[in-house]
């Protein structure tokens, strides 16, 4: 299995009176600069068999845009992803074909947790996502067995990729 873990990208910030954090939108900005780092990923990255997102708007309205750029792809709703659930997120991926190339797309400090977690790292603060940044790990045995990480890249360098 291949897993491409993507995190959200900018946000209203946390704290906006009126906007509780849970329902917490994109940026008008950061949506425009995600619609380009995805154009990128999509380059660099075989379209995903399933594409994964927390159900927080910010996730879900960034794996719109991902979709978007992959081409006949939907996202699928998967909770687990919305608030830390690392359990639930590994049972998840293991309901999934060994062969297959599973995106997901979430939020910090959990997806550096899963990724120190499926690669075996000590410091998952070291692994921290930038605001639609991405990483690319291969799990040959699984997201219970080890971890190979192909790829971590900035949002800044996945907009280079895109090639506009």
């Amino acid at each position: 299995m291949k897993l491409l873990l993507v995190r959200h990208a900018a946000a209203v910030p946390r704290g906006t009176p009126g906007v509780p954090d849970d329902a917490r939108p994109l940026t008008p900005k950061g949506e425009a600069k995600f619609t380009v780092a995805a154009r990128g990923l999509a380059r660099i990255t075989r379209r995903p068999d399933v594409l994964l997102t927390s159900p927080l708007p910010r996730a879900r309205a960034t794996a719109e845009i991902a979709a978007r750029a992959f081409k006949r792809l939907k996202p699928t709703i998967e909770p687990a992803l919305a608030h830390g659930n690392l359990d639930g997120i590994v049972a998840a991926l293991g309901s999934r074909a060994p062969g297959s190339t599973v995106a997901i797309v979430g939020h910090e400090p959990t997806l550096s947790a899963l990724l120190a977690r499926l690669l075996g790292a000590a410091h998952a603060e070291r692994l921290a996502f930038k605001k639609g940044g991405a990483a690319l790990v291969d799990l040959p045995d699984g997201p219970s067995g080890g971890g190979l990480l192909l790829w971590f890249l900035k949002p800044k360098v996945l907009r280079a990729l895109a090639g506009d």
